[in-house]
């Protein structure tokens, strides 16, 4: 499948993505971060990512590779 545009909804707190085909898809981020470890910085930087670059905050949530990107986030604090 292939994304042709995505956008943060504040409303809701979700991701809305047109999709190639013209299906419309919602990800929800309370449900895409339910479990996720964070600490505060790593929670703010989540957050820019899904209003700032929706499409690779989707990618990582369906990829199942959230976690792994907060993990390296919360590294790069100490530098």
């Amino acid at each position: 499948m292939r994304f042709i545009y995505a956008s943060y909804n504040s409303n809701y707190n979700s991701i809305d993505i047109t999709t190639f085909n013209n299906i419309l898809l919602g990800i929800d981020c309370n449900k895409a971060e339910e479990g996720i470890r964070t600490t505060l910085g790593s929670q703010c930087t989540l957050n820019a990512l899904a209003i700032n670059e929706p499409l690779e905050y989707v990618r990582l949530a369906l990829d199942g590779k959230m976690q792994m990107w907060v993990d390296a986030e919360d590294s790069l604090e100490l530098w």
